[in-house]
């Protein structure tokens, strides 16, 4: 089964998804073995590897040592054209459909376009969104882009939505690594309930309490990236607080059948 075609069997199941985002510059060969087996074990649906900026040539034994250690999907979430790896499963083709710049938006892509037509990795057409964190991200720094305003939720709807009609697989909302505050609950509600495709929501998500209040809001996927790098220990109790929802969820649907 390829990678969207899982997301949006899951997202139909009303089953909620937890990715980890690892940061090749900041991985190490131990912190990639604990973050890999504590994500087997603990049922974590995805990898996602990629960063706003690599400064190391790391990619390749980030997917390499992941892979040792568990079977879960490795997924790209490239910051650049340079970050393809046709070891990985899938990536994400990130158009930054919240900003408005155009190599952010299809020039990227366009230079791209051979080199992943070639690499064999399963597409992902994704609608990236950043929304405003409280500090300035490395991503919004490296893409030269404004955020949405945290304030701003009927802008966010319609850039979803806009992305939707495009034609875009999946919508991601971020509030960027190292986010001071996650993306509004408010604004998770009012674009989940105008889209019917996935929606990923990462960026400042630290917590267990936080991660389920996304995923309740309307998250189909929730990604933790700096908090699981520093605080491996986080892992279990973000994806026990997964397996809650999805229980209370599998329990509310058996009601109505």
């Amino acid at each position: 089964m390829l990678i969207i075609q899982k997301i949006e069997e899951q997202t139909q199941l009303r089953k909620k998804q937890l990715a980890i985002l690892v940061d090749p510059d900041k991985s190490t060969q131990s912190s990639l073995e604990e973050i890999a087996r504590l994500a087997c074990k603990t049922g974590v649906d995805y990898i996602f590897v990629g960063g706003s900026l690599l400064t190391r040539d790391n990619l390749s034994f980030c997917i390499e040592e992941v892979r040792r250690h568990c079977g879960i999907p490795v997924v790209l979430f490239p910051g650049s054209v340079f970050q393809v790896d046709g070891q990985a499963d899938a990536l994400l083709l990130l158009s930054l459909i919240s900003g408005r710049n155009p190599d952010m938006l299809i020039g990227n892509h366009v230079v791209a376009a051979s080199m992943l037509q070639q690499s064999g990795l399963e597409l992902i057409p994704t609608g990236y969104m950043l929304v405003e964190s409280g500090k300035i991200t490395s991503v919004q720094y490296m893409s030269n882009t404004m955020p949405i305003p945290f304030d701003k939720t009927d802008i966010a709807v319609s850039t979803a939505l806009a992305g939707a009609m495009l034609g875009l697989r999946i919508i991601f909302m971020d509030a960027g690594s190292g986010a001071m505050h996650p993306v509004p609950l408010d604004m998770i509600r009012a674009v989940k309930e105008s889209i019917r495709v996935p929606l990923i929501v990462g960026g400042g998500i630290r917590t267990a309490e936080t991660a389920y209040d996304s995923w309740a809001s309307g998250a189909d996927v929730v990604t933790i990236g700096n908090a699981a790098e520093t605080h491996p220990e986080v892992i279990p109790k973000i994806a026990e607080a997964k397996k809650e929802l999805n229980a209370a969820n599998r329990e509310k649907n058996i009601k109505f059948v």
